[in-house]
This record gives structure tokens, C-alpha cells and sequence, in this order.
């Protein structure tokens, strides 16, 4: 693995971020998008909006605004309040700009996505992400994602060769921008393995366990990198992520075990000594009491509930 949590947790829960088209709007408008599974991501390119939330709480985007909300409520997008949402099902596409229009006019463009994450481990990233993050357009990242974005819509209406290839490496570019935002705002990270790297003492210990997930780590050498003493860091580190340091530790090195279980035709002995154990019954144990299932079985199911 290499020395960026960030990364390392993007790849482990396999986050992809897409954006599959948009809308032009005017006039009276709303439309509901059903709750799901997946983080949405929501960018304001022309004119202002309203985000209501299942909760009855609205926001007023504005251009340049970059919203990212957990996809298990259900929102409302619209041109003001009290009107009749229309579900998203019904409303027709263009096939080549993947645009949708919805009321008289076109005062308001914005595009919209979702994440991808891992049916196993997609949680290792919602769980550490407040439930709705929002980057304004005024905020010092807005430039950086106002340029991203309006290559995203330029790639979506041009339908230039590679245009889904280069769409969805800008998705992930911006949703890395918006998370890097959110480092800078540990306030409202709820507890987890973001908030830890969002705090500048605690990052080089997170950084360490990430870049050598094996080494038998001891908490005098994570506390040392902090520049804590024992009891300080370990105190630290548990009020941010959640779990003691060397807990963490464990489960990280189950993730990494676990995906590679999945992904891999890697020998469990290999698998065991990737993340640190020497013995394969001592890894085995470990592995059990972290995930409730045996390497083995675990690869078993993996395979025998992988798609196609």
C-alpha cells in the first residue's frame, strides 16, 4: 500500500464516482430522486435551485455550489418550494448529451452523479463522510471544481471520441477535490478512520500503518510519529477514529486481507504474510473473529456471489 489513507480507502472500497447526466430547467419544476445505496453528487452549472431533503430541510444552490448527500434519502430538486416533484423515471433523455428538460424555460443547468462503492466495504467511506457535504461556490476549492465540472458537461454534450473514459476520470478528480474538503473541515467529520487523517497530529501515525500495513507496529513507534506521549496519542487517535490505535490496525489489515481474498487467486498463507502474520492458523483466527467467516469460506462466497 502506499502512505495515502486517502487513497488506500478510495481503493479498498472501490469508489467510483460517475456522473451519468443532467438536467436544463425553468420555470415551475421539481423533480424527486429516490433514496438508494449510493452517495449522489449534485454540481449547479447555470442559475440557482432548491435540494429539500426527506427531513423537510432545503438548501438554495447556487452556480458553482458542489453538493454530495447520502443517497439513502430521498431529495427533491426544483425551481422553488411547494411545487409537485415528477420522478426521475419519467422524464426523457437525450441519449447524446444525457440532458433532461423539465418546465418552460432554461434558467438553471446542473449535472448530477453517483458513487459507486463496494457491496463489502462501501461503508469503510460513508461512515467516515457527514451526510451531506457542500462546497460553495465562493469556498477556495470552488475553482478548482468549477473548472472540473465544466469539462465534465463540455465531455457529456460534445460526444467526442473517449468522452466516457475522460467523463469518468474527471468524476473522480472532483469527488477527490470534495473530499479533500472535507479534510479541511474535521468539525463535522463524524468519528472514523477521515477524521484521523484529518487531524495533523494524528496523520503521520495513520499514514505509517498505511504505508506498512505488516510491520508489527507498537504503540510507542505510532505514538513517537504523532510527537505524544503513549497515553496521550492513544487517547487521541480513539476519540478520533473511533477504536484504540492497534484496533484500528487489525481491521485495517482484515480490509486488505479481505480484498485481496476477493480479487486475487493469492495462496491465504501469501494473503496472511501480505498483512503481517506469520502463521496462517494465527491470521486465519484473526480474520474469524474480525469478519465472522474463515479466509476460505470468505473467498468461497466472494466468488460464488461475484457478477457474471
Amino acid at each position: 500500500m502506499s502512505a495515502d489513507p486517502l487513497s488506500d480507502a478510495l481503493a479498498v472500497a472501490d469508489a467510483r464516482c460517475v456522473f451519468t447526466g443532467g438536467i436544463t430547467a425553468g420555470g415551475d419544476w421539481a423533480l424527486r430522486l429516490p433514496a438508494g445505496d449510493r452517495l449522489r453528487v449534485h454540481a449547479v452549472v447555470k442559475g440557482t435551485c432548491l435540494l429539500v431533503l426527506d427531513e423537510g430541510e432545503s438548501l438554495r444552490l447556487e452556480v458553482g455550489d458542489v453538493v454530495v448527500i447520502d443517497g439513502t434519502r430521498e431529495v427533491v430538486v426544483c425551481g422553488g418550494a411547494g411545487l409537485e416533484p415528477v420522478d426521475v423515471d419519467g422524464i426523457p433523455m437525450d441519449p447524446e448529451t444525457r440532458m433532461a428538460h423539465l418546465g418552460d424555460e432554461d434558467d438553471v443547468v446542473a449535472i448530477s452523479g453517483h458513487i459507486d462503492l463496494s457491496r463489502d466495504y462501501g461503508e469503510l467511506l460513508r461512515e467516515a463522510l457527514p451526510p451531506l457535504i457542500l462546497v460553495r461556490s465562493g469556498a477556495a476549492e470552488a475553482t478548482t471544481l468549477s473548472r472540473l465540472v465544466g469539462q465534465l458537461l463540455e465531455e457529456m454534450a460534445a460526444d467526442r471520441v473517449g468522452a466516457e473514459f475522460i467523463s469518468t476520470h474527471l468524476a473522480q478528480v472532483l469527488f477527490m477535490q470534495v473530499l479533500r474538503v472535507c479534510l479541511t473541515r474535521a468539525d463535522v467529520l463524524p468519528t472514523g478512520w477521515l477524521r484521523v487523517l484529518a487531524d495533523e497530529r494524528l496523520a503521520p501515525a495513520l499514514r505509517l500503518m498505511h504505508q506498512d500495513p505488516s510491520h508489527a507496529w507498537q504503540l510507542a513507534e505510532l505514538a513517537r510519529a504523532a510527537a505524544m506521549s503513549r497515553a496521550t496519542f492513544a487517547l487521541r487517535f480513539k476519540e478520533a477514529a473511533g477504536v484504540p490505535p492497534l484496533t484500528y490496525l487489525l481491521n485495517w489489515r482484515m480490509r486488505l486481507a479481505a480484498r485481496d481474498l476477493r480479487q486475487e487467486e493469492t495462496p491465504v498463507a501469501v494473503v496472511a504474510q501480505q498483512v503481517g502474520y506469520t502463521s496462517e492458523s494465527a491470521f486465519s483466527n484473526a480474520f474469524k473473529r474480525t469478519m465472522g467467516i474463515s479466509p476460505r469460506r470468505y473467498r468461497d462466497k466472494a466468488r460464488a456471489t461475484a457478477p457474471g
